[in-house]
């Protein structure tokens, strides 16, 4: 059990951490505003990105999201030509969702806007304390991924 003083510096830790990620949210929600993507869009698309071809199975899971949900978000980025449903190379009876260029464009120029936007925000911060910055969080994402995994 963690005494007190600690107990204190994780509850102002998690609290940051929360403030960061809605600040964070609702940036991203304003540049979202100039595409013609939904914020669940954008994140499936980030997925799509990162990962390659998905199936709306592994999509759902990876967005946090019902399956019927994914489907229907699915289709709609089909529709606006983000992305494309293909068959499996190795398995026809497996569908993947295919990131195609113009997904690809946005997420890119979104992602391009976010980083102005926290580049703006560390502008009058030190080399030293961004690196610092990097490093620390680096090390959070490492010790949750530890966690998670138990």
């Amino acid at each position: 059990m963690h005494n007190t003083s600690e107990e204190t510096t994780i509850a102002e830790i998690e609290k940051k951490l929360r403030y960061i990620a809605a600040i964070i949210k609702q940036k991203g929600r304003e540049i979202l505003t100039n595409y013609p993507i939904t914020a669940p869009q954008f994140v499936a698309l980030q997925w799509l990105d990162e990962s390659g071809d998905l199936t709306i199975g592994e999509l759902s899971n990876k967005i946090n999201l019902a399956f019927s949900t994914t489907t229907d978000l699915v289709d709609r980025m089909e529709k606006n030509q983000l992305v494309e449903r293909r068959k499996d190379s190795k398995d026809r009876r497996v569908v993947r969702i295919h990131l195609l260029d113009k997904g690809k464009s946005i997420i890119k120029e979104v992602i391009r806007k976010r980083q102005e936007y926290l580049g703006e925000v560390l502008e009058n911060v030190s080399e030293l304390e961004v690196d610092t910055l990097e490093r620390i969080l680096n090390l959070l994402h490492i010790q949750m991924e530890k966690v998670s995994t138990k």
